[in-house]
């Protein structure tokens, strides 16, 4: 058993056989890299739980083309962008305790107008990411 950690700071990997591991700190986007390292053998099971404040919009898109991807707006709002196949963008504005789902493969960013904070389940195996 662990005590109380900070889910900003402690992600959680959710791994084969209904294993919920502890992860190291966050230390930003090159974490991505050894987190995948470390779990590899979980494939396209494996889900990692994460949460982020942010205090501006996001500078890039990012696809998960192994699985969807939950986001949770769980302080303030944000506007969450999904790019379809077509170049086409759908605008989702997600308030205190909405949810929307990032399918398979598709782009997506979010705008943020004031600070917020979101909860993030993430198939993240081969995420990509590209320059908004």
């Amino acid at each position: 058993m662990t005590g109380a950690l900070p889910l900003e700071v402690r992600p959680v990997h959710l791994g084969l056989g209904a294993t919920a591991l502890t992860e190291p700190a966050f230390t930003g986007i090159d974490w991505y890299a050894a987190y995948a390292e470390r779990h590899a053998a979980d494939g396209a099971e494996g889900r990692l739980v994460s949460m982020h404040r942010f205090a501006e919009s996001w500078t890039m898109w990012e696809m998960h083309p192994a699985g969807s991807e939950v986001v949770v707006c769980i302080e303030g709002s944000l506007e969450l962008l999904q790019e379809a196949a077509d170049g086409t963008v759908v605008r989702l504005t997600l308030g205190q305790g909405d949810y929307a789902i990032n399918p398979p493969g598709v782009w997506h960013s979010a705008d943020v107008a004031a600070p917020c904070a979101a909860l993030f389940i993430t198939a993240g195996l081969g995420t990509e990411h590209r320059p908004r």
